[in-house]
């Protein structure tokens, strides 16, 4: 494990792989980098591929001090300052959009081009989940609540051929505060005046099926952000880069590739 240290002294482990132009990894609320095992290696034909453990998750520290999206954007920044790396490609899906948001407009100069997948702009601009998929998530029976989440991760007919283990519904080592601090961060995030001051090229992705971040937030986030470029997939639900990775990595890297060719902001 590889660490870097924010400005706050907290250390964050990460984890570079492959060879090539970097594409940063973020991953989703209350998860660490396994989140993307799944499809990675998708991305190493063409790039080299940075993920982490947010603080609070994986082999990163875990203070019991507050979070946020805009934090977590520094945390990268001290990666990227760690490794050397002045400029690189972004791709965050769910909280990691958010925070990938951040990145990009309150540090433009650190990213080339922008992927935001399954995610909102945050705050009162943004369309949330109904009451019935937020009310699934907290059931009382710990089980039933993984079920909901599974079943807004992926669909019916994927999970019965894919038993798991799935890596997409929450890193279990966190402590409690450390997921209570990650739930407060990303429902803090309301990133909607910032969005203009976009200046990387970016391709929003979502699926049409997504009911955990409705799809409704994919065209206000492409519509805010300049010159942005909206993909949905049809058929998918909040995982879509995982059991549509044979749509969703071509999609991204070809996005990318045609960015590198665009001049800078």
């Amino acid at each position: 494990m590889t660490y870097a240290t924010a400005g706050d002294g907290v250390r964050i482990g990460y984890q570079l792989r492959g060879r090539g132009v970097p594409l940063v990894l973020l991953a989703g609320q209350a998860n660490n980098h396994h989140w993307w095992d799944a499809v990675r290696a998708d991305f190493h034909t063409a790039r080299s591929t940075l993920t982490l453990d947010y603080r609070g998750t994986g082999d990163s520290d875990k203070p019991d001090s507050p979070h946020s999206t805009e934090l977590f954007a520094r945390d990268v920044v001290a990666i990227l300052d760690d490794l050397g790396i002045d400029r690189a490609d972004v791709y965050g899906t769910s909280m990691g959009g958010r925070v990938a948001q951040q990145l990009a407009a309150r540090h433009p100069h650190r990213v080339r081009a922008l992927v935001l997948g399954c995610t909102s702009s945050g705050g009162p601009h943004s369309t949330p989940s109904s009451d019935a998929v937020r009310k699934s998530l907290v059931q009382p029976e710990a089980g039933a609540a993984r079920r909901a989440l599974m079943e807004l991760m992926y669909t019916p007919a994927w999970l019965a051929g894919h038993p798991g283990p799935h890596h997409t519904l929450g890193d279990p080592s966190m402590p409690a505060h450390s997921r209570r601090r990650h739930l407060s961060a990303s429902n803090r995030h309301d990133a909607w005046d910032l969005l203009p001051e976009i200046g990387a090229p970016t391709l929003v992705v979502h699926g049409t099926d997504d009911l955990l971040n409705p799809t409704a937030n994919a065209p206000l986030l492409a519509g805010r952000i300049p010159g942005a470029r909206l993909h949905l997939i049809r058929g998918a639900r909040h995982a879509y880069f995982e059991e549509f990775r044979a749509t969703a990595s071509p999609l991204v890297l070809d996005f990318l590739t045609g960015a590198g060719s665009r001049p800078a902001a």
